[in-house]
């Protein structure tokens, strides 16, 4: 779960992260009052889960409280494209208001889970301000990285050393090291999947200040994060994810055009591999789990079927305490009151096979079995193609 910049950076500010004093507006008039207040020469910024904001128009240094207002009539209720979006974008419906800052450097530091070492790493470079991703590209010398053992804990040396390692001035070490050391335990506190700060800026009177920040908290303890699961933005969610979250399944839009539907997910993503390898794309992942009850696989069916980018399905089951008779009997629940108008390829194995092979057959949905999972990739982008011509 990904928090909104101005959630993040409250949560920064709570571990001795300095920020810009910022307020939230979700209104045009609200925003040349925060301007105003801010002193009127400020960071307007678009609250959306998207990257790339400023070459995208969702970020703009403003001179006055009317600049502000004029800015936020341009924007909100409006669609933002990114590199990151698509080119549908993404609704703004808030925006934060920040001081403007003198800015002498750019720096980038992060923190987040290397999961082949297990561990949490620190990712520091010189080159902030610009996609890290290019940086290691371009300029891997300038990634710095520091493991931290989870048995142990970050320890103070390890802030000093990333400090060193960015060519800070002797009287900004201990500030940042202390720094660090708060995304560290931010992240430890609230189950953070990733700690952005980028770029985390080295201003004119000698301080470090978080410009930019995402926080990301692992879906998986949100049990456990209750604070933080309620502020949760689901109308920035793709429609249909929001609603498989609801549900209890695992669900991703992808761009694709062959829908799955798979119980599991090491199956799932060998289904989608095979998709590939076939020559063609998958529209979603979508695991419904190994406990499922004949409406739940239903209502996961109907995410399937609405996504109008699906041009044939292909639902690959292995039945253990899922039952291939209970998917069949949902998929049948399903299709009572929607219509499937693409091929829909059916492979099966496991418990009850015969009798969800059986429900399948004798129903009027247009089902071709498939024999295994290469059968299946095979018939199902084979359908595929036959629809389009």
């Amino acid at each position: 779960m990904r928090l909104h910049e101005y959630q993040a950076k409250e949560l920064l500010a709570a571990y001795g992260v300095a920020v810009p004093r910022g307020i939230v507006a979700a209104m045009s008039q609200e925003v040349a009052d925060a301007a105003d207040y801010l002193g009127g020469h400020v960071v307007v910024k678009a609250q959306v889960h998207a990257g790339g904001r400023g070459k995208g128009g969702g970020i703009k240094i403003v001179f006055s409280p009317q600049e502000a207002k004029e800015y936020a009539d341009h924007l909100l209720g409006r669609s933002l494209v990114t590199s990151q979006t698509g080119p549908e974008g993404v609704l703004v419906r808030r925006l934060l208001v920040e001081d403007a800052v003198a800015v002498v450097r750019e720096l980038y530091l992060s923190l987040l889970i290397d999961r082949s070492r297990q561990r949490p790493v620190m990712v520091a470079s010189e080159a902030g301000g610009m996609e890290i991703e290019e940086v290691a590209s371009r300029t891997p010398e300038k990634i710095l990285r520091v493991y931290i053992d989870p048995a142990v804990g970050f320890q103070s040396f390890q802030g000093r050393a990333i400090a060193y390692g960015l060519n800070l001035e002797a009287a900004q070490i201990r500030l940042a090291a202390e720094l660090i050391g708060g995304v560290y335990k931010l992240a430890q506190s609230h189950d953070c999947s990733l700690v952005e700060l980028n770029p985390l800026a080295v201003t004119a009177d000698g301080k470090l200040l978080a410009l930019d920040a995402k926080v990301e908290i692992d879906d998986n303890a949100l049990y456990r994060q209750r604070e933080l699961a309620a502020l949760k933005d689901h109308g920035d969610e793709d429609p249909l994810e929001a609603e498989a979250g609801q549900l209890g399944v695992s669900y991703i839009k992808l761009d694709g055009s062959i829908g799955c539907m798979v119980n599991g997910a090491g199956l799932a993503m060998a289904t989608m591999d095979m998709i590939q390898a076939m020559g063609a794309q998958p529209a979603n992942f979508l695991d419904v789990g190994g406990v499922a009850s004949p409406e739940r696989v239903a209502k996961a069916f109907r995410i399937l079927i609405s996504d109008p980018a699906v041009e044939a399905i292909l639902v690959n089951v292995f039945g253990g305490i899922l039952r291939c008779d209970i998917v069949a009997t949902g998929i049948l629940e399903a299709t009572k009151d929607a219509e499937i108008k693409v091929p829909l390829v059916v492979r099966m194995q496991g418990t009850n096979v015969e009798e969800g092979r059986r429900l399948l057959a004798e129903s009027s949905l247009p089902v071709t079995f498939a024999n295994d999972l290469g059968d299946a990739a095979i018939k199902v982008v084979a359908a595929q193609r036959e629809m389009r011509h």
